[in-house]
């Protein structure tokens, strides 16, 4: 509440301000209707919010003075000197009694009882006041506006209340003196505040961005130059560039309160259109964001409020059966940890049904009935952002058509933070939001891959992991072609980020140095060629032509003038099939193992041949995937080989073999088997997927290498028999 009077003090001065001009100058034109109703417009704002602060006084000297207002802007009384002093004389009661509200938190002892009935009377008698109008007041009570010392106090106030004349009790003060409550050196509200363009914010936030990249400039430089002197001087202009961005930062910080002001609306209102009974909390509303943060979560925050009231909290008749109460809460809470924001939105309705967000996803096609029944339940969560995905029964104007969770997901990944759902049957949900505090100046780990220099926004950063010698040969394994690394006894996976930003093949060498990051609640590590050192960034989107590109969150300048790239963690644990892939591949150690059981569960690697042309093999017998440049290929025997691990691998083109068209790739994408003894790359157009899967298979009496076929993610299948495949191609070397 402090906050909010805050803001109607200073609001109030600025509309006071505003009203003795436009007062003096209704004077001069007292026909001009456009003055007079910013003027009533002014005094109704002021009117209407005291008294939903709790200020009756003042309402109630506002009340009366409005009231004289609309007969003047109704053009029902004419505008005379004795209003025109009666309205100014209004204005610094307003003055006074906003004083004492500051200065005391209370409304003062001062008595209006005068003014409120001058303003009355001059309503009633048509704008003059005549023998009981102003003139006629009590010398003592309220002296006139032309009396000497009355330019720096307010017209006629106070008034004294009933009794004893003025200089018979000295508790009563002089005129003009009564409500002097504040120290005068004390700044008011009015003159501790200003109000700035968001655009002139934006535009300071721009610059101090450029000084902080002259910053590194010049730090960068000063680190190379033997020079006392020039040391002490920058590290000076660091600590002021440093405190001068924090403070700009903290212009631009609004409270988290100021979106959830609108959301016991927006519950009260959907509440009744669902007929049920929801009451909203709010804990650590006053946590501070960016205002850009702020703007873009507003509504992915309203989707989920929405969300949680339809489909979260039960009817009144379903909770009370359930021995719950018929009103249900939703509470909104943030915090920051981490350096980040943390958003939660908790409900205790019944929570989310799992089976019934299965059958949904198999009904609308997202899943298959066996990948639905294999999801845990943390997995079955997630389908709820699945574009299109709902639970609703039936279309309404408040949900049912799909659109909503995967905006809110959407929306929130843009501005670098996650989204995660959790949620016990008969209990509630609870939506968890992680954001960064702001996106215009970040911390961040500088890292070189293929001599080009990446940075990664601190906040995805857990640890760094540096592996020399025998062990950067040995502590990198492969799970199912998939690479790890033994951390603390988990297995951590491993992108290249050479590889998945196609500059460099990625193998380990003397020296592996591992970033651990986290994307979408999952450790991986992604292997650069070193680490260099963290510093601030200033971030700058990227043009149109780079949008697209999912590895890549925007771009900064550093220290030496050169262009480099921020790293979307997120898009590159997608993009090298860490999250949402890395499951399959753990479920894979349990599935069947043989190509003949046609009723045993498999996991088994899809690639295409081809334009239509779809293979799989058990995953069990793939050593490894690799990419291997043409230019790598050589020839010994009469066949294709390349040096592989200290060894010579022949390679297979299956296209060539199985009489299908080939579509010609660089780097071929290679699948490498091994029997234990030797290894075999078979050269694919493009890997599909991993999936397990309970086969159904038609036998194809052993033609072309291929034993079966079966269907697979809805389409048609061939298995080939690799064994068969490569004892053939050994024999026919023989």
């Amino acid at each position: 509440m402090d906050d909010i009077v805050k803001e109607f003090l200073v609001e109030s001065h600025e509309g006071l301000d505003r009203l003795d001009r436009d007062l003096v100058a209704l004077e001069q034109r007292p026909r001009d209707r456009e003055l007079l109703a910013g003027i009533f417009r002014c005094v109704h704002t002021v009117k209407g919010t005291c008294g939903f602060l709790g200020f009756s006084k003042l309402e109630s000297v506002t009340h009366v003075g409005e009231n004289l207002l609309s007969l003047l802007r109704d053009g029902k009384v004419e505008l005379t000197p004795d209003i025109t002093s009666a309205l100014l004389r209004l204005v610094d009661a307003i003055r006074q009694i906003l004083r004492c509200i500051e200065a005391e938190q209370n409304e003062g002892e001062t008595d209006y009882d005068g003014l409120v009935r001058l303003l009355t009377r001059l309503a009633e008698a048509g704008g003059s006041a005549g023998e009981t109008g102003a003139g006629a007041e009590p010398e003592a009570h309220e002296p006139a506006a032309h009396e000497p010392g009355a330019g720096a106090t307010p017209i006629g106030l106070p008034v004294a209340p009933q009794g004893p004349a003025r200089g018979a009790d000295a508790s009563v003060p002089p005129p003009g003196r009564a409500a002097a409550p504040a120290a005068p050196d004390a700044p008011g509200a009015s003159e501790a505040n200003i109000r700035v363009d968001v655009a002139l914010l934006d535009k300071l936030m721009n610059l101090v961005g450029e000084l902080v990249l002259a910053r590194n400039q010049i730090l960068q430089y000063s680190a190379g130059v033997d020079d006392s002197t020039l040391q002490a001087t920058t590290q000076r202009l660091n600590l002021i560039t440093t405190e001068l961005q924090e403070g700009v930062m903290k212009t631009r910080m609004q409270p988290i309160g100021n979106i959830w002001g609108k959301f016991p609306r927006v519950v009260r209102d959907l509440a009744v259109a669902c007929g049920k009974q929801v009451r909203v909390e709010m804990e650590g509303r006053e946590t501070e964001l960016d205002k850009t943060i702020i703007e873009a979560i507003k509504d992915p925050l309203t989707h989920i409020v929405r969300n949680s009231v339809d489909h979260g909290i039960e009817s009144p008749q379903a909770r009370v059966a359930a021995g719950k109460p018929a009103e249900g809460c939703l509470l909104l809470r943030a915090f920051h940890e981490g350096g980040q924001v943390n958003i939660e939105i908790c409900d205790d309705g019944g929570g989310v049904n799992v089976e019934r967000v299965k059958a949904k996803a198999v009904e609308r096609g997202i899943l298959s009935q066996d990948q639905a029944a294999r999801l845990t339940d943390r997995e079955a969560f997630q389908l709820v952002f699945a574009p299109g995905f709902s639970t609703a029964e039936k279309i309404t104007n408040v949900s049912g058509r799909g659109v909503g969770m995967d905006v809110v997901r959407t929306n929130i990944e843009k501005i670098g933070g996650t989204v995660d759902l959790s949620s016990k049957p008969g209990e509630g949900t609870t939506l968890k939001i992680k954001i960064p505090l702001t996106l215009a100046i970040i911390p961040a780990l500088v890292v070189t891959c293929a001599g080009d220099r990446y940075a990664i926004p601190q906040v995805s950063l857990l640890e760094l992991v540096r592996l020399e010698g025998e062990e950067a040969q040995r502590g990198i394994e492969t799970v199912y072609g998939a690479p790890v690394y033994r951390l603390r006894g988990n297995l951590l996976p491993l992108a290249y980020l050479g590889r998945e930003l196609g500059v460099g093949a990625g193998d380990a060498g003397e020296v592996v140095n591992i970033v651990v990051l986290q994307a979408d609640e999952r450790q991986f590590g992604l292997v650069v060629d070193h680490i260099n050192d963290t510093e601030e960034i200033v971030v700058k989107p990227l043009g149109k032509q780079l949008k697209g590109l999912s590895a890549f969150a925007g771009a900064t300048i550093m220290g030496d003038g050169r262009v480099a790239l921020i790293l979307d963690v997120l898009g590159l644990a997608q993009r090298a099939r860490i999250v949402g892939e890395v499951r399959d591949r753990a479920r894979g150690e349990t599935a069947g193992q043989s190509q003949q059981a046609g009723d045993a569960r498999q996991t088994l690697l899809l690639f295409a041949l081809g334009a239509d042309r779809r293979l799989a093999i058990p995953l069990s017998i793939v050593s490894r995937l690799e990419e291997i440049p043409a230019a790598q290929v050589e020839r010994a025997g009469g066949q294709e080989v390349v040096q592989y691990r200290g060894e010579i691998m022949p390679l297979v083109r299956l296209a060539a073999m199985l009489g299908a068209e080939a579509t010609p790739r660089d780097p071929m994408q290679v699948v490498v088997y091994s029997d234990g003894t030797s290894s075999v790359g078979l050269v694919v157009d493009h890997i599909v997927d991993i999936v397990e899967e309970t086969l159904a298979i038609q036998r194809s009496g052993g033609r072309g290498h291929v034993f079966g076929s079966a269907v697979i993610q809805q389409r048609v299948t061939d298995l080939l028999d690799v064994e068969g495949l490569v004892r053939g191609l050994i024999t026919v070397e023989g």
